[in-house]
């Protein structure tokens, strides 16, 4: 996605088996405009089925903001031309916070900076969070007369529900350490170490078998809310357990080396 001087909005690319996203709109905190919007669900939805890919991480830009949430002044703009307002669950596209959440591989966001808003719907629906110790996490919708419609039904899911209600309706920032005490990012590092850090995590995640990690996602996701008789009996995503994967994995086990996966 390219703005209007033609630098990128948004850079998606493969590495060695990682699908690495970076909102790269720095000047505006890494907002989301209808460009980012849309090269977000196109990014996930290829890494999604993209058996190159493994593993997704998606950061921002700079040291401000991994990403502050709707670009408010380019909804007032789109407002003073007319335009209609999309409310959230509406509308032809499929939801940007659906698009991550049901990526059914392993997916970590690396919050450089602060998450507020959307930015912090977006690292919400991710399914690792490792932080900079500067970044802050908000929900500032209260202000706006806006709706958190994502955030309010995730965030009293993963959090207890009194803190969560708390951010919701005091829509104040929470900082780094607090989120970590809450069990919202899983790692708080000095913003220096971040980007090794996550990076270390993530390679850590391709030593084990890819199959696998893809069915912890599949039954997680799905299995949420339901009863666990239910789902125990989901059988959700590929099964590990036919797999040519398991050979290997029983085999290195067997033979005192790494296994070589196949995604198999």
């Amino acid at each position: 996605m390219s703005e209007s001087n033609n630098k990128p909005a948004l850079r998606y690319e493969i590495r060695d088996r990682v699908a690495y996203i970076t909102l790269d709109r720095p000047g505006v905190r890494n907002a989301i405009n209808p460009e980012v919007r849309q090269g977000i669900i196109e990014s996930f939805a290829d890494a999604s089925v993209n058996p190159e890919v493994w593993v997704v991480m998606i950061t921002g830009t700079g040291d401000k903001a991994f990403c502050a949430g709707n670009d408010l002044k380019a909804n007032h703009q789109n407002q003073l031309a007319g335009r209609r307002h999309v409310v959230p669950m509406t509308g032809p596209d499929k939801n940007i916070f659906e698009a991550v959440l049901e990526t059914y591989k392993p997916t970590i966001a690396v919050l450089n900076g602060l998450a507020y808003g959307g930015g912090l719907e977006l690292a919400l629906a991710c399914d690792i969070r490792i932080a900079a110790d500067h970044a802050k996490l908000c929900l500032p919708e209260a202000k706006r007369g806006m709706g958190a419609n994502f955030g309010s039904v995730l965030l009293p899911r993963m959090i207890p529900r009194g803190i969560a209600m708390q951010m919701l309706y005091t829509a104040e920032p929470v900082t780094a350490q607090e989120a970590l005490h809450w069990g919202l990012v899983n790692q708080v590092v000095p913003y220096a170490a971040l980007a090794d850090t996550a990076e270390k995590f993530v390679r850590s995640l391709l030593k084990n078998a890819p199959l696998t990690l893809q069915r912890y996602k599949h039954m997680a996701v799905k299995g949420w809310e339901l009863p666990v008789q239910t789902a125990l009996r989901l059988d959700a995503g590929p099964n590990p357990y036919l797999s040519e994967d398991r050979a290997e994995g029983v085999r290195a086990f067997v033979e005192k080396r790494e296994p070589r996966w196949k995604a198999k």
